[in-house]
């Protein structure tokens, strides 16, 4: 039997699991990713330490391993996971100092250098990317300022997964995906940038060969398979950045179908088949980065923050339904759905503004705060928390909106993954909002069998990411719109979306107030 294995390196959790070729797991094993502060005279300063990373990936690999029969049987090796995290190494292969976290905030004074030098215009037309706090050039500016003397030994900056690969064959590469979140990648010409190199006077040198994801790199030396369980000589095939690689395993790398990532964070992930570097696609606050699934494709990543709200309110007042819950054995986000399920669409006249953590796309505004506007004395708690879903999934729509104008992407499916696809009254109203059936997948866990799917093409096992999702795909549970309904909130949506600016100048004074 054939297998793959995918190696996910997230901020909470490391994961390995092994998969057929038809994209079942047959074996998977996690540890968590541990996050340190370990400066007294920064106790905002996050790292990741190296050797807690290679340590929780290979005990994760050598649990799995332990449940097949023969190791051997896996035919390849990917990884992805967050981007712009790095550590730098010497030639030896020793790591000088551990990753800066994303976490981090120590790297704002290059953020401003860079804003001010190169400028957003800039590096949005070069590289398709918003100027983050925590992107990777801004943490070797720090290190140069900082800490010349490690850089001054350092042989190569590894990203994470590249710094996975590494140690796992002992080659030094990294992908186009991960080289998009750098600040100092060319999306056209696919290679590093002369002109940001030449203007942050970074050395080129300390910077991997970027390659198509799916390349065969290296096979398992001795000492990483003793470390994980894995057979000598199993390949290592490039991976890329998790939200590209979860589009693999549900069929959204072709341009019009729409991936719907909702957790947390909602992500809003749609394939282009050219780079567009325009200002107004870079005012969304939306990066343009290369795609794992081809050489001829880029991927867009819009992105707000949805559930983190939800839970906030389920923390805050849902004390009746955790009481419940625990005498009668069942879920409180349950009972909380089932209050929000009964109000009447449009819930009593209230609306949400979700800019509880500012707003971050299609409007960017890190001032603006979140608002519920409508209140009356006959307004309920379940009224409040379906003025929440409907919030959310306007904003949803307005992603989806701006998307289309902007980009000209022309939405034909949507596919919905994350912790949402499990309430079925959101994905419903979701569905009734955008106006569009929605795919609530069935897959477990797309991302790293997206990274598999990258080692089967790399190991000959795939033809391409096409012949590899019709022999993965899992066909999910389908949310048509209630026609009625999406008249109506389309009403509403005109009304919703003058909330911000009505309530912007006020939210900023407020933001100021309390700073």
């Amino acid at each position: 039997m054939d297998y793959l294995a995918g190696i996910d390196l997230g901020s909470t959790t490391l994961k390995a699991i092994v998969y057929d070729l038809a994209g079942n797991a047959v074996a998977r094993a996690s540890r968590p990713t541990e996050r340190f502060n370990p400066y007294p005279d920064h106790p905002d300063w996050a790292i990741w330490k190296p050797e807690q990373i290679w340590g929780g990936v290979c005990e994760a690999l050598k649990e799995a391993t332990a449940q097949l029969d023969n190791p051997a049987d896996i035919k390849g090796i990917a990884v992805c996971g967050m981007g712009m995290d790095g550590v730098p190494i010497d030639k030896d292969g020793n790591w000088l100092y551990p990753f800066i976290s994303w976490h981090c905030p120590r790297t704002e004074p290059q953020h401003r250098w860079w804003m001010n030098h190169i400028g957003p215009e800039k590096q949005f037309a070069i590289g398709g990317n918003q100027i983050w706090v925590f992107n990777t050039a801004l943490r070797l500016l720090w290190m140069k300022e900082n800490e010349p003397e490690i850089l001054a030994r350092t042989h190569k900056w590894l990203l994470i997964e590249d710094f996975i690969n590494f140690m796992l064959c002992g080659v030094c590469a990294t992908d186009h995906s991960m080289a998009s979140t750098t600040l100092l990648f060319d999306q056209r010409k696919r290679v590093w940038s002369d002109e940001l190199i030449e203007a942050s006077g970074i050395d080129r040198n300390l910077l991997c060969d970027p390659l198509p994801s799916g390349t065969p790199l290296g096979k398992v030396h001795a000492g990483a398979a003793a470390a994980t369980g894995l057979a000598e000589g199993t390949p290592i095939i490039l991976g890329g950045h998790d939200y590209c690689c979860g589009t693999l395993s549900v069929g959204a790398f072709e341009p019009g179908v729409v991936l719907d990532v909702t957790g947390t964070w909602e992500i809003v992930v749609c394939a282009l088949d050219k780079p567009v570097l325009t200002p107004e696609v870079r005012h969304m606050g939306i990066p343009v980065h290369s795609h794992v699934a081809s050489a001829k494709l880029w991927a867009i990543m819009a992105s707000a923050v949805a559930a983190d709200m939800l839970e906030w309110f389920r923390g805050e007042y849902g004390f009746e339904e955790r009481q419940r819950a625990s005498k009668e054995n069942t879920d409180d986000w349950d009972l909380l759905m089932q209050r929000a399920q009964a109000a009447a669409p449009g819930a009593n006249g209230v609306m949400f503004l979700p800019h509880m953590s500012g707003s971050h796309c299609p409007v960017v505004d890190h001032l603006s705060l979140g608002a519920f506007v409508g209140l009356r004395n006959i307004a309920t708690k379940g009224d409040m928390l379906r003025a929440m879903i409907e919030g959310l999934d306007f904003q949803f729509l307005q992603i989806v909106n701006g998307i289309e104008k902007s980009l000209g992407v022309r939405p034909e499916k949507f596919v919905a993954i994350g912790g949402a696809t499990k309430n079925a009254f959101w994905m419903q109203n979701k569905a009734d909002i955008i106006g569009k059936p929605i795919e609530a997948s069935e897959i477990d866990e797309p991302t790293p069998l997206g990274a598999a799917i990258l080692a089967g093409i790399g190991a000959g096992l795939y033809k391409n990411v096409g012949d590899a999702f019709e022999k993965v795909r899992k066909p999910g549970k389908i949310y048509t719109p209630d026609a009625s309904l999406t008249k109506k909130y389309r009403r509403l949506f005109e009304t919703w979306e003058q909330l911000y600016p009505s309530l912007k100048e006020v939210n900023a004074r407020l933001r100021s107030v309390s700073s």
